[in-house]
């Protein structure tokens, strides 16, 4: 079988791998399925925001076996007010350190909308490949995305906090319930890591 291969994709692109991705979203996130169709609404719609960006990692021409053909993506954009995730943190942030501390995270942000690794693909350091190729280059200030916040603590924040990303919110609820998620953010560009770990 061909080694996974990790590629940047444009809009179209990324439009036609939505079904495979969300396929590898479901069985990272573990969703109620009813959640799976307005995920795919929004994902489309993040493909038409200022600075999108994705990356794929895909096993090309494997045989029909599991992770395959998609076994990961991210992707992400320009922060702007007027977008969902940016205007709730946003308040979240300025409620509880003021305005002044919601504008150094968010005024010139990347916003990582998505990074997930099929769990038959995980543990071999492709989602740290996947978080240094999509904000490797960008030219904003911060870099700034939520993550479940989960005890004990999940390798994908332990991953972030590798780059030097912080938390900003804690055991957070976004609008409309589902589970608590950690909000993060760090300089651009990322600080060096160390070599991939098993459970990264």
């Amino acid at each position: 079988m061909r080694d996974p291969k990790l590629r940047e994709i444009d809009e179209r692109a990324f439009l036609r791998r939505l079904s495979p991705m969300l396929d590898v979203y479901a069985a990272a996130m573990e969703p109620p399925n009813e959640q799976l169709p307005g995920r795919h609404t929004i994902m489309e719609r993040h493909a038409s925001y200022p600075g999108f960006r994705a990356f794929v990692v895909e096993r090309r021409g494997a045989l029909p076996v599991m992770p395959a053909p998609v076994q990961g993506f991210a992707y992400g954009f320009h922060g702007a007010r007027g977008q969902w995730w940016h205007d709730v943190v946003y308040q979240a942030l300025a409620d509880r350190e003021g305005p002044e501390h919601a504008d150094t995270w968010l005024e010139d942000a990347f916003e990582v909308a998505e990074l997930h690794v099929h769990p038959q693909a995980q543990g071999k350091g492709l989602g740290r490949a996947l978080l240094n190729a999509l904000c490797g280059g960008r030219t904003e200030r911060t870099v700034v995305l939520s993550t479940l916040d989960r005890r004990p603590e999940t390798p994908a924040r332990h991953l972030y906090r590798s780059v030097g990303m912080v938390d900003l919110l804690t055991d957070f609820e976004f609008p409309g319930g589902g589970p608590r998620y950690a909000v993060m953010g760090g300089t651009l560009p990322l600080a060096p890591y160390p070599a991939p770990s098993s459970s990264e």
